[in-house]
């Protein structure tokens, strides 16, 4: 891709999003570094400078407002975005299945699902001004019906109802946005158990191997795949 390619990271301000940014700036693209915390997104892109063009973008991701401001800035300053990783998400409280309720799913999928689709459709008219428009939305192997019944993966043995349904809502949506806008590559990607925050840093992989699949759709051509599911060995079953 172009050096010129404009990204936007939702996010980014630490783990995968920080290191996918780190990443897509090495390309020599011109990357916004998407944070709700405008200071700690300062402070990474600071960090992240002598990678390549690191900028921040205030974006709340769960607010019509800030969403909206968001778009408005990138479209003055630039006047399209060519890559959208929406990489934004949280795990929700941590409730045993039968004591979880509608008001721990709701937050869950407030920023999982309805930020991504928030996101998408405030930025659709500046993707569309992109010769190659690419989204890649961060899921989960979690997300995976077929991966989270088998005995023999480690995902098969997490229990909740939140953030592996809101990963699930995720994918249906990426296939939905896929069949819908043809001329765009839309995929999900499976960063696999990565140690961050949400885990505690317990996840064998690191962010770099966490963000294999995230950089390689993000940099998919306009004959690419689109409407599928990867971990950074290959496709993977929904």
């Amino acid at each position: 891709m172009s050096e010129n390619t404009i990204a936007l990271v939702t996010g980014a301000n630490k783990g995968l999003g920080r290191e996918t940014v780190r990443r897509l700036a090495a390309l020599g693209w011109t990357v916004l570094l998407g944070s709700r915390d405008a200071g700690r997104g300062a402070a990474t892109a600071a960090e992240l400078a002598a990678e390549g063009r690191v900028e921040v973008l205030a974006i709340d991701v769960t607010s019509d407002e800030s969403v909206q401001t968001a778009a408005k800035e990138v479209e003055e300053r630039f006047g399209r975005l060519d890559v959208l990783v929406n990489n934004a998400g949280i795990v929700g409280p941590r409730v045993e299945v039968p004591e979880t309720g509608a008001d721990a799913m709701r937050e869950v999928f407030e920023t999982n699902v309805f930020g991504p689709v928030r996101v998408t459709r405030a930025f659709l008219p500046l993707l569309e001004r992109a010769e190659a428009p690419r989204i890649v939305m961060v899921s989960s192997g979690l997300g995976s019906l077929a991966i989270t019944a088998d005995p023999e993966r480690v995902e098969s043995r997490i229990h909740s109802l939140t953030y592996p349904s809101s990963k699930s809502a995720l994918n249906m949506v990426t296939t939905q946005y896929a069949k819908a806008l043809p001329r765009f590559r839309v995929n999900a990607a499976d960063p696999g158990y990565t140690a961050t925050d949400l885990n505690g840093h317990s996840g064998p992989q690191t962010v770099t191997e966490g963000t294999d699949a995230i950089v390689a759709l993000a940099q998919v051509g306009p004959d690419g795949p689109t409407g599928t599911y990867r971990d950074r060995a290959g496709e993977i079953p929904w």
